[in-house]
């Protein structure tokens, strides 16, 4: 296998437009190779400038997750801490975990945030947002979003064999004409949801509209997270360190 390292956009287009194969972080795609064979050609996004970009409203896809600090919202942080072993997040990238994983640990807190994606074509780069992301798998350049008010992130912790652990993302924005506006989303087994509503209610008037959304299928043990974040975002007493538990396995 042959691994090409562009390092502008131009020529990882012309890596695409020659078969390339992205591989991320490489960390969900090594034991497929191992088992099915290897492709003659991958490429990494590592030294490709807009792909590594890191501040307070932006992240790069070929970004590891372990370097995803307080420049992030806390939303992300604490997703990304959560994804996998120390080892496994020195290597996994952002854009491997959201289009190679179908986990997407870091999907929820995506979400919540109103992220959009850039992404990488062979005949060009575009904006997507991430329901396409999900759908179609293409190669992903960067995330940028709104800094939140604030945010919140909790997993419960999983059984070892069992489905992925429950994940609560939650976040608080001001509008654009004035007011806030509050998005969860959540991680149910496979199943990502997600609702919003507006942010200066009480937090009960809240709870009650986002039953209202996609979000009022889920089952009572989501809804016994979602409460104390939705009411901690909404009365302003720090809800955004709250439940960092067991990673994945």
């Amino acid at each position: 296998m042959l691994l090409c390292l562009p390092t502008s956009v131009t020529e990882a287009q012309e890596c695409l437009a020659e078969g390339a194969v992205p591989i991320g972080g490489a960390t969900l795609v090594w034991a497929t190779w191992q088992r099915d064979g290897f492709p003659g050609l991958a490429m990494s996004l590592r030294e490709v400038p807009e792909a590594n970009v890191m501040g307070r409203e932006s992240v790069g896809g070929a970004v590891v997750l372990h370097r995803i600090d307080a420049q992030q919202p806390d939303v992300l942080r604490l997703a990304a801490a959560t994804i996998g072993t120390g080892a496994v997040r020195r290597t996994a990238t952002v854009g491997g975990n959201l289009v190679g994983s179908a986990l997407r640990c870091l999907l929820p807190a995506a979400l919540v945030l109103d992220t959009r994606a850039t992404v990488l074509e062979t005949d060009g780069v575009r904006e997507a947002d991430l329901t396409e992301v999900v759908a179609e798998r293409p190669v992903l350049l960067s995330l940028r979003w709104r800094a939140p008010i604030a945010s919140a992130y909790r997993k419960l912790t999983g059984q070892a064999g069992g489905p992925p652990p429950l994940v609560v993302a939650s976040a608080l924005h001001a509008g654009d004409g004035g007011g806030r506006c509050l998005r969860v989303a959540v991680r149910d087994g496979y199943d990502v949801l997600s609702g919003d509503t507006a942010g200066d209610t009480g937090a009960e008037d809240a709870l009650d509209a986002l039953r209202g959304t996609a979000l009022g299928e889920l089952p009572a043990v989501a809804w016994d997270v979602i409460r104390p974040q939705v009411t901690g975002l909404l009365h302003g007493d720090g809800a955004n360190g709250e439940g960092l538990s067991a990673p994945d396995r």
